[in-house]
């Protein structure tokens, strides 16, 4: 179990999937209602992604839902406000990455109680799949061969 500290404001966790890298910090809703990130703020239940709230992002239903995994499975939904800073890779890794620091955020806030529930989901395990390197010799293609002479 991580250690109790006093004066903490947010718990801090990156996640990653292919070339993206997401820094996610869940922020801890004490006395106030809103919390000053940047120069935007961010009440409780919200998910701010690279400074814009989610519903201003062009992500469809599905992955607004499946970014909220973590926090719905957990029952933590209206407990933080969590601001996310992406970047590297496409949509579906940044996804990915996203709720992998999600996932990773809520193990340092109490491990005890949520990695069970995160493993059995998949969302704590970092998908290790990234596009192959590129071979001399094969025509700008991984996996593909120089064709061969015909006579």
């Amino acid at each position: 179990m991580a250690k109790k500290i006093k004066n903490l404001a947010f718990y801090e966790a990156i996640g990653r999937r292919k070339r993206s890298v997401a820094r996610v910090r869940l922020y801890l809703m004490k006395k106030s209602t809103e919390v000053l990130v940047g120069k935007s703020k961010i009440k409780a239940g919200e998910i701010y992604i690279n400074g814009k709230n989610v519903d201003e992002t062009s992500f469809k239903a599905y992955k607004k839902k499946f970014l909220a995994m973590p926090l719905l499975l957990t029952k933590n939904e209206s407990r933080f406000a969590v601001s996310i800073v992406v970047s590297g890779g496409g949509t579906t890794g940044q996804l990915d990455a996203m709720v992998h620091g999600i996932s990773r955020a809520l193990l340092l806030v109490d491990s005890d109680a949520y990695r069970i529930t995160l493993k059995t989901n998949g969302l704590l395990t970092r998908d290790p799949r990234k596009k192959e390197t590129r071979k001399v010799g094969t025509g700008g293609k991984a996996r593909r061969m120089k064709q061969s002479p015909k006579r």
